[in-house]
């Protein structure tokens, strides 16, 4: 459902809400969407026109994505309302958000990775985007949450509530939410941190985790009920300002993030560090732009911590977007850095076990090697060996 305001200073507000069949459901998530939807969609931005946008039960991770990044590009103020359920990836141990197909045997493939929400909401201009959110935790997630917070990153507002796995047999009611859409259907609509509090009061639990996040001055709880998720050395610091020297386009001489990045990468925090990695991609984009070759290099950076991450499938993605901004800036198909990142690509997309995955990213990676053709021979025609090989073994579509 899209519902579109009249006038010009128009935000954008994204309901996401989602939850697994059967018995993996922990909370009633679509029960909240009726009552957030009957709320003027200019109430739920904070503009005085506002688009609406519905995902309820949502199945493929790729497409929330593409929805994400579609009104993360928007223009205007951006509000995610997320009502739903969090699991731990145990081989990756990195947070998700299940979607209705979602189980605990194949949540890499069927969930949406929190940090892949961090990462395209930190392109956005900071102070723009509003994340609210009503969240049960399985056991596993919510023991990391307990360590590590809910990262989302600089210039990002974060209100809402976290809480454990009900009792078995039992689905938690977003009760935090409703009590926000009660509260504005009333014709109540005071300052967002203020009407946090009171839905707070009205949602809390012993248990619960409620985040009040300024994201332009860290985390600040908003009331003594509130608990902050971030332990003070984890709060993500701002961004730099521009005139912030970089020391061989790799960050700043004195202050280079990319350390405690990476140290945040193997010490297993992969969430943490794509978010910290995707807010300095941001901060270069705005200061340089998107040809620079500052932003070429957090995109980079980005492309090795999902490999780090072992997600093959994003690396390939993000290092062959590399090599594509590399020969954008005229750099020969033979400079080193070009070859490089298209033998980086190709190499995750040998990691991919997933066939339709490696059909979808296969062609434009064709396209990449023939224009690059790299220093081995024959890879070109054992990149189309495989695709060929693939190709035979999906079923015919009905």
């Amino acid at each position: 459902m899209v519902i579109n305001g009249e006038d010009t200073a128009s935000g954008t507000a994204l309901l996401i809400a989602a939850s697994p069949a059967g018995k993996g459901c922990l909370i009633d998530a679509t029960g909240v969407l009726p009552a957030l939807a009957a709320v003027p969609p200019g109430i739920l931005t904070g503009t005085a026109a506002a688009t609406l946008v519905e995902l309820a039960d949502p199945t493929d991770p790729q497409t929330v994505l593409t929805r994400v990044r579609a009104v993360a590009a928007a223009p205007g103020p951006l509000t995610l309302y997320i009502a739903g359920q969090l699991h731990l990836d145990h081989k990756q141990h990195l947070i998700h958000l299940a979607l209705a197909r979602s189980t605990p045997a194949t949540l890499r493939y069927t969930a949406l990775p929190w940090h892949w929400l961090a990462g395209e909401l930190a392109l956005r201009r900071p102070g723009t985007t509003t994340v609210v959110t009503d969240l049960v935790a399985a056991p596993d997630a919510w023991q990391r949450l307990g360590s590590g917070g809910l990262v989302l990153g600089h210039g990002i507002r974060v209100y809402g509530r976290v809480v454990p796995p009900p009792p078995r047999r039992q689905i938690a009611e977003p009760a935090y939410l409703k009590a926000l859409a009660t509260a504005w259907r009333s014709g109540i609509n005071p300052p967002l941190a203020q009407l946090h509090e009171q839905a707070a009061a009205r949602s809390g639990s012993p248990d619960a985790l409620f985040l009040a996040i300024d994201g332009m001055a860290g985390a600040a709880p908003a009331a003594s009920a509130v608990q902050d998720p971030y332990p003070p050395e984890r709060t993500p610091a701002p961004a730099p300002a521009a005139s912030v020297p970089f020391a061989a386009g790799t960050g700043a001489a004195e202050e280079d993030p990319l350390p405690a990045i990476l140290a945040a990468a193997h010490a297993g925090r992969h969430g943490e560090a794509a978010s910290l990695a995707a807010m300095w991609e941001g901060w270069a984009l705005r200061t340089h732009g998107a040809d620079s070759v500052q932003a070429t290099h957090w995109l980079e950076v980005r492309a090795d911590l999902a490999r780090l991450a072992g997600d093959a499938a994003r690396s390939c993605e993000l290092w062959m977007a590399a090599a594509d901004a590399r020969l954008a800036r005229r750099q020969s198909p033979d400079d080193p850095a070009v070859v490089g990142a298209v033998d980086r690509a190709h190499h995750q997309w040998q990691e991919l076990h997933d066939p339709r995955r490696c059909l979808e990213l296969g062609p434009p990676l064709v396209a990449l090697r023939l224009h690059v053709p790299g220093r081995r021979p024959g890879a070109i025609e054992a990149l189309q060996h495989r695709l060929e090989q693939l190709n035979g073994t999906l079923p015919a579509a009905p």
